[in-house]
């Protein structure tokens, strides 16, 4: 499932609280935390509010946080299942794995 027709997504990094924030309407619907290290991001913890889910918000955060990495030329080290399992599904995101 994904948002609803006429809904407003905006994803944003608030790098003063090490995450990224997912919003609909300008109300909060999830974060992605993370720990930046040298060239290293590591995606600690994916949240979705309960009455967010099942929207494709998760998907939507995970793939924006990777993309993000690619456009800054960092390493992921996916510790949050839920990033795992997106790469897994995603290989083309593969190769910012750190090994």
């Amino acid at each position: 499932m994904s948002s609803a027709p006429g809904e407003r997504v905006e994803i944003v990094d608030r790098p003063d609280r090490h995450r990224y924030e997912v919003e609909v309407d300008g109300e909060p619907a999830g974060l992605l935390t993370y720990r930046l290290s040298g060239g290293v991001i590591t995606h600690r913890h994916t949240e979705i509010d309960p009455a967010y889910r099942g929207r494709g918000l998760g998907a939507q955060l995970a793939r924006f946080a990777l993309d993000d990495a690619r456009a800054r030329g960092l390493t992921v080290k996916p510790l949050c299942p839920f990033v795992a399992a997106f790469i897994e599904r995603h290989p083309e995101y593969a190769d910012l794995v750190a090994r």
